[in-house]
Parts: structure tokens; sequence; C-alpha cells
């Protein structure tokens, strides 16, 4: 058996196999494993800022600073890390219609970043495991959370309650279900929306106000390849 690099573990050994699989785990990915099992997550302090991802943005935010970017590239899964960050969407270019937003993300195969900002300035949304899409039934993993920052970064993960990720009709998108309630709710023009407490996440509203107004929204993506 050849002898392991520094800083790794053996997480197992294959059968009938003589060497072990092994994996480089930084500090940085075991904190994120960790998180996961909390369906709630506060955003780092301290000595952690330090371990902040910083993603490379191929467009520009007109809703997400730099330190907001940072904080959540944090708790992306680590399928879309070190992919670019790519604007598939936005109410500021493309108009307020989710059915050109189903359109403009037709062709993606990645994960989606939803942000929104309300009229009360605040800031929120979701990752969805996959692009949204019109659909009969409810589609996503559990990769899939809501955010808020209110003002500093909360993010809700699944609590596996339930598997009411994302559905998507003409008239409006969900995200999160359970109780009678969506985590997160947005209507045909992408100009109004709610927010409540649903199993799917056992989180807060994101929202200051549980029904709000849409002041601008964007839908990013991490792909390696233009869209």
């Amino acid at each position: 058996m050849r002898p392991l690099p520094r800083n790794t573990k053996i997480l197992f050994f294959a059968k009938h196999c003589t060497e072990p699989y092994v994996q480089i785990i930084t500090v940085h990915e075991t904190k994120q494993w960790q998180s996961v099992c909390s369906s709630e997550e506060e955003e780092p302090h301290g000595d952690d800022l330090e371990d902040l991802l910083l993603p490379e943005l191929i467009d520009r935010s007109d809703l997400l600073g730099e330190i907001q970017c940072q904080k959540l590239a944090n708790h992306l899964p680590a399928r879309t890390q070190g992919n670019p960050w790519r604007l598939a969407y936005s109410t500021a270019v493309h108009g307020t219609s989710l059915r050109t937003l189903y359109r403009y993300l037709s062709s993606l195969d990645s994960p989606v970043l939803l942000v929104i900002k309300d009229m009360g300035n605040q800031v929120f949304g979701a990752f969805s495991s996959h692009p949204f899409r019109v659909s009969s039934c409810c589609y996503g993993t559990g990769e899939t959370f809501l955010f808020s920052f209110s003002p500093d970064l909360k993010v809700f993960r699944w609590s596996g309650e339930n598997s009411y990720f994302v559905r998507g009709h003409w008239d409006s998108l969900q995200i999160g279900a359970g109780g009678g309630c969506f985590g997160l709710w947005l209507d045909a023009d992408l100009c109004r929306g709610s927010s409540f407490p649903c199993q799917t996440f056992n989180n807060q509203p994101l929202s200051s106000k549980k029904d709000f107004t849409v002041q601008d929204l964007e839908v990013w993506t991490f792909s390696s390849r233009e869209i």
C-alpha cells in the first residue's frame, strides 16, 4: 500500500481492493458537511470569515454584494464549487414574466440560485438543485434550500419531513410546502410573492412581510459554459 498524503482521511475500503478510497478533507469541507444536519444555519463569524469562498461572477449582480456572494457560496453544494456564476435571468434585463423565466432556463442542466429583493430592500431567495420548469409534480433534491439576509444570512435546509422542493406552474412558482403554506411563492408576473413557515425547510418567513412585493429578481446558474 502506498503511503497516504498528508491531510487525508480514509473514508472506507472498497471490497476486494488493497487500496483505500481516500479524499482530502479540508477544514472548510468538514464544516460544510456538519452543517447539513442543521435546518437553519447562521452566517460564519470571526475567524470563519477567512474561510469564505470567493465565487467568480461572469455578470454583475444588482442584488448581491461581494460579501453576500461569498457567504452564499459557502453554503452551496460541492458540485457547484469552482464553476462561475452566470446570470440566467433578471427582471431588470428580461422583464417581469414567469413564462420568460422558464424559457431562459429551459436549456440549463445545472442548479440555480434565485435571488429576490423586495420593496423593503430585504434580500432572500432559494437554491434549487434543478432549473425551474413547469411540472405536474414536485421535483428537486435535498440540496435545495431557502435563505434570507435579515440582515445576517440564514440558511434553511431540507428538514426531511417531505419532498415538496419545487413545483412550477404557468401562473406561479412554489418552493417548499406543507401545512397548507409555501416556503416561497411567486406569481405569474414575478411582482408579488409570499413566504410562510413550511414543513419542507422548517423555515422562518424570508421577508419581513409574509406577503411581499418584488422590487427585482435574479436567477443565477453555475455552468462552465455560456448560456
